[in-house]
């Protein structure tokens, strides 16, 4: 389906070319082929996409028409999931990820189309407005109605590494709160976002202008959108370097922002803990979807009483991770996004080596094979300020750091600018507990326990970015409050 399918921009309700004609290659990073050519928008096509969704907030009743919105995004949804097979043939090729991800329960494909349902409940059912508890004074009764509102034009931008579920975790409450949306993908992987796009022109009654959609490999356009002046909040998921930018620039107009940004988990293996089970998935947790994933668990913090025999267990079990074809139903680990992360990845291995790093597995590309694709690769003796213990790589590099007390391990899971999530991993769960409360992060989970759902509050402390995404609490991101006082009676 892929060579057939046409990406184009969706502006005003319409499917359409880039302003100027140009176009950048879509590559395939496990053939290293290009699947073809995506339009690349101008300044122009931003200020055409903002002043159509700044029309369609401004005078329509989108806004306004709760009911409404919550049918259009089931359509979307229902469509999507009618499509599902072609979207998943999309995502797999742009995306380099096993087939396996976009299959329940995985988060590429199936599991995100939930999270439109939630959001058009949420635009069906939210209380968008709410009366306080009367206030008396000495000669009048006041009341006080609590206003949620949509900011307005909302621009989100997503990254490459679940395209479709921060599309959706991102667009779907922004629509159901009664934003008009310009989205910006990344251009590593645009063509899932030109699907959606067309299919919401096409198959849905979601008005023009309400959600727009621009490819791009320029900053400079992104930049513009954030600085728009008819932009009111942007949405972003991404680096933390990139997160710092849009701040900078978003700051002259004094936008609202959500931002979900880097991390560099940590997994706390304690002493009790069955080291053997504990340090193989954690192998392969920190593999999955070949390091590209902003929560991985790319610290591993041993005892140093079980260092040596645990990290045999690391050597093992990175030469058994699945790789190759994202298409082999077994394969757990395809290839880097693009060629430049692929060498940006090694050139961290590099780096680790370097400031006395032992390399324990993987450090270089698989030999036979096309593909961007970097080893699965464990490296010890790293120290807790080590570049690969503090920087994120976003590739299959798991750094191994020794530690004597509990005390220790907090102090070095706690050693970063990020905190996004971390594990701990005990036989105990109240020793546990007591380890994770000391970790300042927006997720943590016990002995494997899951806090991942389509309800949970999931964002990061620290650099790690600011607001909370999916849920209730997602949703309201997407809506400013005021409130209005009048004589009760």
């Amino acid at each position: 389906m892929t060579t057939s399918f046409v990406a184009e921009l969706l502006i005003d309700g319409k499917t359409t070319a880039a302003a100027e004609g140009a176009t950048f290659p879509n590559v395939n990073p496990y053939t290293e082929q290009e699947i073809g050519p995506t339009p690349e928008a101008t300044v122009a096509d931003v200020e055409a996409a903002v002043g159509a969704a700044r029309r369609a907030f401004d005078e329509t009743k989108w806004a306004e028409d709760h009911q409404f919105r919550g049918r259009c995004i089931t359509q979307l949804r229902e469509a999507l999931q009618r499509h599902a097979d072609d979207l998943r043939d999309i995502l797999v090729s742009e995306v380099g990820c096993p087939i396996f991800m976009t299959r329940s329960p995985m988060i590429q494909l199936d599991v995100p189309l939930i999270y439109l349902e939630d959001a058009a409940e949420l635009a069906r059912s939210y209380s968008f407005e709410a009366y306080m508890a009367d206030m008396a004074r000495p000669h009048q009764v006041d009341r006080r109605l609590v206003i949620k509102e949509p900011w307005g034009v909302v621009g989100i931008i997503t990254p490459y590494n679940y395209p479709i579920q921060q599309l959706c975790a991102k667009v779907g409450p922004a629509l159901a709160a009664g934003n008009a949306v310009v989205l910006k993908p990344s251009p590593f992987t645009p063509w899932s976002a030109c699907f959606v796009g067309k299919v919401a022109a096409t198959e849905t009654d979601i008005p023009p202008g309400v959600l727009n959609v621009l490819t791009t490999t320029d900053a400079a356009v992104s930049e513009a959108m954030v600085a728009h002046p008819g932009v009111d909040m942007i949405s972003f998921t991404g680096s933390t370097a990139v997160g710092r930018r849009i701040m900078a620039t978003a700051a002259a107009g004094v936008k609202k922002l959500f931002l979900e940004l880097g991390g560099k988990s940590a997994s706390i293996v304690l002493d009790d803990a069955d080291i053997e089970t504990v340090v193989e998935q954690g192998v392969f947790r920190m593999s999955r979807h070949s390091g590209q994933g902003c929560v991985n668990l790319t610290r591993m913090l041993l005892p140093r009483d079980h260092y040596e025999a645990a990290l045999e267990v690391a050597a093992a079990a990175a030469a058994k991770v699945p790789w190759g074809d994202p298409r082999d139903e077994n394969t757990h680990m395809g290839p880097q996004v693009g060629k430049p992360h692929q060498q940006k990845v090694l050139g961290y291995i590099e780096k680790g080596l370097a400031e006395g790093g032992r390399l324990i597995a993987g450090g270089g590309v698989p030999a036979g094979t096309t593909g961007y694709f970097v080893e699965a690769t464990v490296i010890a003796d790293v120290k807790p300020d080590d570049t690969i213990a503090q920087e994120e790589i976003f590739g299959p590099v798991l750094a191994v750091i020794p530690y004597e007390t509990e005390e220790e391990a907090i102090r070095i899971a706690n050693n970063s600018i990020y905190g996004l999530s971390g594990a701990v991993w005990s036989a105990s769960t109240e020793r546990a507990l007591r380890v994770g409360r000391g970790i300042r992060t927006g997720t943590m989970d016990l002995n494997g326990a899951s806090w991942w759902a389509t309800d949970t509050p999931f964002g990061g402390m620290k650099q790690s970015g600011l607001g909370r995404e999916n849920g209730l609490t997602g949703f309201e991101e997407y809506l400013d409050t005021r409130v209005i006082s009048h004589p009760a009676g």
